[in-house]
């Protein structure tokens, strides 16, 4: 799914980087904090829900919005109470993901149809 979101997401022109855990994803907003994150409650090491308590909870990074994706049932207000911007439950429809983005990224294109 994550090649995927990639795909679509870099064919509406946005530049979009990855990670393969909560590990990988944390050392890259230390390192460059991005404009948005998609961010999905199944993770290796950290479930999603923990690893945005804990970027809330660190002073140094940034307010990145995010948005959570989950096939969970029920995680909606947990992640309102965290601060996400948004909360899509899978399997995402990319074109409601687009629309949300754009409100919170200017620069990528939402196809029509």
């Amino acid at each position: 799914m994550r090649d995927l979101l990639r795909m679509h997401l870099e064919s509406a022109g946005y530049e979009v980087r990855t990670a393969l855990d909560a590990i990988e994803a944390g050392h890259q907003v230390l390192k460059d904090p991005p404009a948005l994150m998609l961010l999905d409650v199944d993770m290796p090491h950290m479930d999603g829900f923990e690893f945005l308590t804990a970027m809330n909870l660190d002073k140094t990074v940034p307010n990145i919005p995010v948005i959570v994706l989950t096939a969970m049932e029920g995680g909606e207000a947990l992640s309102k109470a965290l601060g996400a911007v948004g909360y899509l439950k899978k399997p995402v429809r990319a074109d409601r993901l687009l629309q949300i983005i754009a409100l919170h990224v200017p620069g990528g294109s939402i196809p029509i149809g």
